[in-house]
């Protein structure tokens, strides 16, 4: 019976062991999974915000890109938009807390691959948006490119995917060839 209870001991320190260690020194893809979430958290804003509040999210925004970052939004529907740098995002984040009253944005189906390297990784994802003032949600395909830069992971670029979906759409805009 004392044998069984060391057994049983034993199995429940080394899962406990285990547990901590995840914990402790997660992967890289839980660190960027994480940092993917507050990114969305930072993005999105409600009716009530603050000024202060609204600059401060704004600013803390830009601290998850890289100093060269280059972001290219090609949503159907809306203007196609490319912002390079960090304070671009910082004024693009302000621009869109003046044009809407709320924002919700989530980042779904988030697939991390980090490179054999372990210095860069690129995030797959959808993302889904809602904007106060309009009825319908924005979801769209995206994908992130991260580097290890020091201890961080920054993103360094981000871009829609074009889908199919996306392809008629703009066909069906298109003018008629014949």
């Amino acid at each position: 019976m004392k044998i069984v209870f060391r057994i049983v001991l034993l199995a429940a320190l080394a899962a406990a062991g285990l547990w901590l260690w995840t914990v402790l020194f997660p992967s890289p893809q839980k660190i960027i999974h994480r940092q993917l979430e507050a990114v969305a958290r930072h993005v999105s804003f409600a009716s009530n915000e603050g000024t202060l509040a609204r600059m401060a999210s704004a600013q803390s925004l830009a601290d998850y890109f890289a100093t060269n970052v280059e972001i290219n939004l090609d949503v159907p529907g809306y203007a196609q938009h490319t912002i390079v740098g960090r304070d671009e995002i910082t004024q693009a984040a302000l621009a869109s807390r003046s044009a809407a009253s709320s924002l919700n944005v989530k980042f779904l189906d988030i697939n991390v691959i980090v490179a054999p390297d372990t210095q860069s990784a690129t995030a797959d994802l959808t993302l889904d948006a809602s904007i106060s003032d309009q009825a319908n949600t924005i979801v769209q395909e995206m994908k992130f490119t991260l580097h290890k830069i020091g201890d961080h992971w920054l993103i360094t670029r981000v871009e829609t995917v074009r889908t199919l979906s996306i392809l008629n759409f703009e066909l069906r805009r298109a003018p008629s060839i014949v």
